[in-house]
């Protein structure tokens, strides 16, 4: 009888320890991160650099694959891990949640599990080298006084973070920015083509569409949407030095399907926060101008929660709403 009741214990004892380690059969097949897009962009490289660092460092016991899925802005990819389980996981950003807000897309933060932020960029308001406008305060004077007398270039379309953060500045300086004129690129390089030929007064975009340019003498970024100074461009102030109470950030996350559970949400905490720490992850952030911007699961679901409030006033107030 004492036997068999020790056995229990043991049984016992192992299952609660197996339990708390997001269980020793986890994961029991091979690993898919979704880039919901084609190669060769921010999400792509973002899933192929978790890809990479998570079989580098032996933190996965699984095989682990990228998968492409483009289409609508993320949609494709992210409807496809709905009915997915804790082996499939999805690169997102902060469409996620313009998407839903402008009505392309049914699906919200909600409709997943998030496990990390991982990384963010900024964005930056840049104009032409020899420009009337030296600082962000002589620009968005010239917007107080006629809101249309600036060309504004954007890519691909209104409504992603280089719009959305360009509206919250002009916002703090009570323009609508309805009234602004924005003209719509295809993408980034576009924008900075059309500000180096004079058809647009300023750009906002993000900070590594312009860094080079800035650093060769070519445009003035006249501030950036970080909380610090960033490194190697230490003339350019922030936004809150400028006055404005603006940070934004342009951030890169991972998530999973619904209904993950406890055990499996505390899996991916524990690996995801490792590889955050490796110097590989140093480095792949360093090397395409990002910053760390880690959050675990628990932190970034308030941060999807912030954010949405956020992205709801902006998208109202540029007259995008629904």
């Amino acid at each position: 009888m004492k036997k068999i009741i020790l056995l229990i214990c043991i049984l016992f004892l192992a299952a609660c320890s197996n339990s708390a380690s997001g269980g020793n059969d986890f994961p029991t097949k091979n690993v898919e991160i979704v880039a919901p897009a084609s190669p060769g962009g921010g999400w792509d490289l973002t899933a192929r650099s978790v890809q990479k660092l998570l079989n580098d460092n032996n933190l996965v016991d699984a095989n682990i694959n990228v998968v492409n899925k483009p289409g609508g802005g993320g949609e494709v990819g992210w409807q496809y891990i709905q009915s997915k389980d804790a082996h499939n996981l999805a690169i997102n950003s902060s469409l996620l949640i313009t998407n839903n807000l402008l009505g392309t897309s049914d699906l919200t933060h909600k409709d997943f599990t998030p496990l990390a932020t991982l990384a963010t960029e900024w964005q930056a308001l840049a104009v032409p080298v020899d420009s009337e406008f030296k600082s962000l305060e002589d620009l968005m004077n010239q917007f107080k006084k006629d809101p249309k007398s600036v060309k504004v270039g954007v890519g691909p379309a209104l409504g992603n973070d280089d719009h959305l953060s360009f509206v919250q500045a002009v916002r703090e300086y009570d323009v609508d920015p309805k009234n602004v004129d924005f003209l719509v690129y295809e993408g980034g390089g576009d924008v900075v083509t059309a500000l180096l030929g004079g058809h647009v007064g300023v750009v906002t975009t993000s900070l590594s569409e312009v860094k080079e340019q800035h650093l060769a003498g070519k445009v003035r970024i006249l501030a950036i949407s970080s909380e610090e100074r960033v490194e190697g461009l230490e003339d350019v102030p922030t936004y809150q030095e400028e006055g404005l109470d603006i940070v934004f950030p342009h951030w890169r996350g991972i998530m999973g399907p619904p209904d993950m559970t406890e055990e499996e949400i505390a899996y991916w905490d524990e690996k995801l926060s490792e590889m955050v720490k490796t110097d590989q992850w140093q480095e792949v952030m360093k090397n395409n101008d990002w910053e760390g911007f880690y959050k675990n699961s628990s932190e970034t679901k308030k941060f999807l929660e912030e954010q949405t409030k956020l992205y709801q006033d902006l998208v109202n107030d540029s007259g995008l709403g629904q």
